[in-house]
């Protein structure tokens, strides 16, 4: 831990929890869309929604880790099928967009992460499209990698790379926190990061999976761990 420099951070289930969110949000596209595009709501049932998902999901596969462009398909097979012309799509996502970014962030979150940024740079590397500036916390943030920017989703090693390359720093000065035991600590490790489980739920780690560097339940774990760390670091010095 003394080695570390910076933090890439995963967002959603790690500084807020992103189930409650999608759902809320989801309603309110679909209440959206019941008053004002009212054969939508009438011809389509959730199931069928879920089909032209998985039908979308199908076609575009090489589009998969671009929520946005999937979301937005959906909605343009809605419009097609329902007889209205797509240029519903854009108003449609921003009902969506605007709910999904209105998150509740953990107690723990926000004041550990502004005495983090005092020490380390932070970069979000994220597989959703969590606006940090609609949210109110870009300015914690040196950078934002996302897979669509990237054009690959988090295990894959490309997404990793480039937040390395943003950072400024190796491989190695840089801890990787995520939720996901997968697509967070294992990408990250085969990417030569230093990795820390963020674990808020208690879950048990996977036995197929190599073992974290350090496991934390909350931001504050993380902060105790990082500058308990660079006091050491200075006290070497």
């Amino acid at each position: 831990m003394q080695r570390i420099r910076a933090i890439t951070l995963d967002l959603d289930d790690t500084l807020w929890e992103i189930g409650p969110v999608i759902r809320r949000a989801e309603a309110k596209l679909w209440q959206w869309l019941a008053e004002n595009y009212p054969l939508i709501s009438t011809s389509f049932s959730a199931t069928d929604v879920l089909d032209i998902r998985v039908s979308v999901m199908e076609e575009f596969a090489d589009q998969q880790h671009d929520f946005r462009f999937m979301r937005k398909k959906v909605l343009e097979r809605l419009a097609q099928e329902s007889g209205y012309a797509t240029d519903l799509v854009e108003p449609a996502f921003e009902v969506f967009d605007h709910a999904r970014n209105d998150v509740e962030l953990f107690p723990d979150v926000l004041s550990n992460l502004e005495a983090l940024a005092e020490n380390f740079q932070i970069l979000a590397l994220t597989n959703g499209n969590a606006s940090l500036q609609k949210i109110g916390i870009d300015h914690l943030f040196h950078d934002s990698v996302t897979a669509t920017d990237v054009g690959a989703a988090k295990p894959a090693r490309e997404i990793f790379e480039v937040a390395i390359e943003r950072s400024g720093y190796s491989a190695i000065e840089i801890l990787h926190v995520g939720d996901h035991p997968e697509t967070d600590i294992d990408g990250a490790r085969a990417a030569g990061m230093q990795t820390a489980w963020m674990n808020r739920t208690g879950a048990n780690w996977p036995d197929h999976l190599p073992q974290p560097d350090v496991v934390v339940t909350t931001v504050a774990d993380l902060r105790s761990l990082l500058e308990a760390a660079l006091l050491r670091r200075q006290e070497i010095k």
